[in-house]
């Protein structure tokens, strides 16, 4: 993959149907959104098709995208006179439901929220627009409990929720240890222990987990505290690459403003551009960010490994969503979905076409 389209760091809705919901969410923190307030617009621009865009996405570093675009102004230098409405969301299930209600009509978000999203409404509600970030899940453990893989069988490792993007993935690595858990109670060979990623950390504090499989930056809080990593989870993906987070876009705002998506899509790849060429001042743009986001700024022992653990990609890497979903329906946790027309990248290789990148591919999931 061209070095500027990723950079490589070792850096209801849903609740209206509540059997696809409960079994696949997010990967963040908690579920409620921040009261979202309209960035201003470039003056004397030229407003394009919507007065206002709402964009959601997590305080979050596999949403550095957003936060670095959103920090420095490229989204909102592309939108011109059509203003920005962030929305600050803390876990996938509350921004899938602000967008099928209209509260939001692009966001940043993982790929089983995403999957969730599309499935639960029949394809009739959202579509994957472009890729954000890959990497930035890690499994770290107690190392005085846990020295090799084959000590992990017997111990209590946290996922962040049952059925979210690291709880299937732990589970489909579970299986391929010969292992046997049951996959909604979390019991068996290993004791999956749903917790949320706020107090993973002070759980693992405590003795009450052994270790976590865990998306940044609570992979690095873990391992501030003592823990050491024993598995990244891209070494058992093909070319060390799988989607953490997406853009997704509501289907009626995408039909209605096409140039407003393709504006916050230049955005994003321009952000994506900057971020490789500029790894430290990202870092210290992404980390400002979460200050004004969260009050606080991570510390360097905390946003230093975490940022080298993620990629930064426009490409979607849809055939790893594919096997993601895949992996949710072998651990049990979802019938299995159809994807196909999940995928929109028209505007996306429009975007790269512009800037001398090639076209990347939505894996034959792609809207006719």
């Amino acid at each position: 993959m061209p070095a500027t389209r990723t950079t490589a760091r070792r850096l209801a809705a849903v609740a209206a149907l509540p059997l696809i919901a409960v079994v696949i969410t997010s990967c963040g923190y908690g579920s409620k959104a921040d009261k979202p307030s309209t960035e201003p617009a470039v003056t004397g621009a030229k407003k394009l098709s919507a007065d206002t865009v709402k964009i959601g996405y997590f305080p979050n570093l596999t949403h550095a995208t957003a936060l670095v675009g959103m920090q420095q102004g490229f989204f909102q230098k592309e939108l011109g006179g059509t203003k920005i409405s962030p929305s600050y969301f803390n876990a996938g299930p509350s921004e899938i439901e602000a967008l099928n209600a209209g509260s939001v009509d692009i966001g940043f978000i993982g790929p089983s929220p995403a999957v969730n999203g599309y499935a639960a409404t029949q394809g009739k509600s959202l579509r994957i627009i472009g890729g954000s970030a890959s990497g930035g899940v890690e499994l770290v453990v107690n190392p005085k409990k846990i020295k090799s893989v084959a000590d992990v069988k017997g111990k209590k490792i946290a996922t962040p929720q049952l059925g979210n993007t690291q709880d299937v993935a732990f589970l489909n690595w579970i299986s391929d240890q010969g292992w046997k858990v049951d996959a909604q109670s979390g019991k068996g060979d290993v004791s999956v222990v749903r917790t949320d990623n706020k107090i993973t950390p002070d759980a693992y504090k405590s003795g009450s987990i052994d270790g976590a499989w865990v998306p940044e930056p609570t992979a690095s809080k873990l391992v501030s505290e003592g823990a050491k990593v024993l598995l990244n989870e891209s070494d058992l993906w093909p070319d060390k690459k799988f989607v953490i987070t997406n853009i997704i876009v509501s289907q009626t705002f995408l039909k209605e403003h096409p140039d407003v998506v393709e504006a916050v899509l230049r955005g994003s790849v321009k952000t994506d551009k900057w971020i490789n060429a500029n790894q430290d001042e990202a870092k210290a743009s992404a980390n400002a960010a979460l200050k004004k986001l969260s009050g606080s700024a991570l510390p360097p022992a905390v946003i230093d490994p975490a940022w080298k653990s993620i990629q930064i990609t426009d490409d979607p890497l849809a055939s790893t969503l594919q096997a993601q979903a895949d992996h949710a329906v072998k651990a049990g946790l979802l019938k299995k979905p159809d994807l196909k027309g999940i995928y929109d990248l028209t505007l996306l290789n429009k975007v790269l076409k512009a800037e001398g990148e090639p076209a990347v591919s939505d894996a034959g999931l792609g809207a006719k």
